[in-house]
């Protein structure tokens, strides 16, 4: 009887935590993207970031802008950087397609460099819990390129996969999301939008 290999839930990612960390550490591409997005949101409001990672440097500028946010990662190693960071914040090292977290609700959702590391049927699972967890109003902001593709992780070697804008707005508006934006940060990275009626 053959056996199978237990998934990692990181992709790969609790295995490289530390390299990731330092890299993002020296790097705040698209910090200026979500900020100028973190700026529609309410003060004090409640923000949930997947794929939190350590918190450098997103959650960090949330944080320190008056937002009570919240983190997902499934890498347990990044996830005690976040508690370490960020004491009075909450954290759950879980992955994102089956997170307790989604039983409440958020004013804000940000995944920058996770949706594309699913599955596309993870990665529409995930959107619907976004839009389940979003208050009226709510937001959800990630990243994913423009064109239907798949290509190799730099870190970890693990495949991505990007359904496409077309496939991202059909997700959104299944799920009761309205995609009001595109956008584009100094690297390069490509960004969607997305808002709860």
């Amino acid at each position: 009887m053959r056996r199978t290999q237990p998934t990692d839930a990181s992709n790969g990612y609790d295995a490289i935590a530390a390299e990731f960390t330092a890299r993002r550490l020296k790097s705040n591409v698209g910090l200026a993207t979500v900020m100028r997005w973190a700026g529609i949101l309410p003060r004090g409001g409640a923000i949930l970031d997947l794929g939190c990672g350590e918190g450098v440097p997103i959650a960090a500028a949330l944080i320190e802008r008056g937002l009570d946010v919240y983190g997902i990662d499934a890498s347990a190693a990044m996830v005690a950087g976040f508690r370490a960071r960020f004491p009075k914040n909450q954290a759950a090292c879980e992955p994102a397609e089956r997170s307790r977290f989604f039983g409440r609700t958020f004013d804000g959702v940000v995944a920058c460099g996770l949706l594309f590391l699913l599955s596309a049927e993870a990665q529409k699972a995930v959107i619907g819990s976004v839009a389940s967890a979003l208050n009226p109003g709510g937001r959800f902001l990630f990243t994913a390129p423009e064109q239907a593709c798949t290509w190799e992780d730099v870190l970890t070697r693990a495949r991505s996969r990007s359904l496409g804008a077309g496939a991202y707005r059909q997700a959104l508006s299944a799920a009761g999301l309205t995609l009001v934006a595109r956008l584009r940060d100094e690297g390069g990275n490509h960004y969607y939008d997305a808002r709860k009626s």
